[in-house]
């Protein structure tokens, strides 16, 4: 199904935590979404294949926004820099808020649901700023989909010659959060492709200590694949129906 068609049967309602608890144990990341200030769930409208009416197929939370963030100053011209800590959490309080969670169920993924629910999400927090820090954005940038612009740090020449290695055997950007189905393909690989992705593994190893000595399996694969998209990437979106609290222009 396609995000057009799919989005027909569904909308989008104010919830509570405890819809995000329904939805915490698909996410990637542990822990609490940090001080929550709105939640909204994504809620099947009518029948839908063998999801009945009113049932939750997604959610996303937003949350107060720390007051120091180094992305932050680059993208907004250093506007919420050089301030006392009082000045700057006030005007950070007053202009931002932060996405902390954006959930699908997983029947549901792949179809652009995720884009949907942050772009019609975000101009409802009446705030100038939305800002979000997603660790997996390099491998799925729905929050560029959904109107935010990036703000990524350089990777590392051996973080980039494996991602492309695991390319050159048909293992994709986008499929490397999942070692499962990553670790299956190695499995399956000729004994030719079986040396050129090692030596593409142990040059990346290498400054790993311990760790380039690991011995190839799902834990190494799952190592490798958490440290191939650690890099967070920085998202910012400038509400364009409401001006800086504060003086900032876009």
């Amino acid at each position: 199904m396609r995000n057009c068609s799919i989005c027909q049967h569904l909308r989008i309602v104010r919830g509570c935590l405890d819809d995000y608890r329904q939805f915490a144990c698909f996410h990637y990341r542990d822990g609490r979404p940090g001080p929550v200030a709105s939640v909204f769930v994504l809620k099947s409208a009518g029948t839908l294949g063998d999801i009945k009416p009113e049932v939750s197929v997604g959610v996303i939370v937003y949350a107060m926004a720390g007051p120091v963030l180094e992305m932050r100053n680059v993208a907004t011209d250093n506007f919420f820099a050089d301030l006392d800590r009082g000045t700057q959490l006030a005007l950070v309080n007053k202009n931002i808020r932060r996405i902390s969670r954006v959930i699908i169920e997983p029947r549901f993924r792949g179809l652009g649901l995720a884009s949907h629910l942050a772009r019609e999400t975000m101009p409802q927090m009446n705030v100038p700023i939305i800002e979000a820090v997603a660790i997996m954005g390099r491998i799925n940038p729905f929050l560029e989909k959904a109107g935010m612009t990036a703000f990524a740090s350089e990777q590392p020449v051996r973080t980039v010659q494996l991602i492309e290695a695991f390319s050159f055997l048909g293992i994709e950007a986008e499929q490397l959060i999942e070692p499962q189905k990553v670790q299956r393909k190695l499995d399956r690989l000729s004994l030719t492709e079986t040396g050129f992705i090692e030596r593409a593994i142990q040059r990346f190893l290498k400054s790993h200590g311990r760790r380039r000595n690991m011995l190839p399996g799902i834990e190494r694969t799952r190592y490798i694949l958490t440290r191939l998209t650690a890099r967070p990437t920085y998202y910012i979106w400038f509400n364009p129906d409401m001006a800086m609290r504060g003086g900032l222009s876009e």
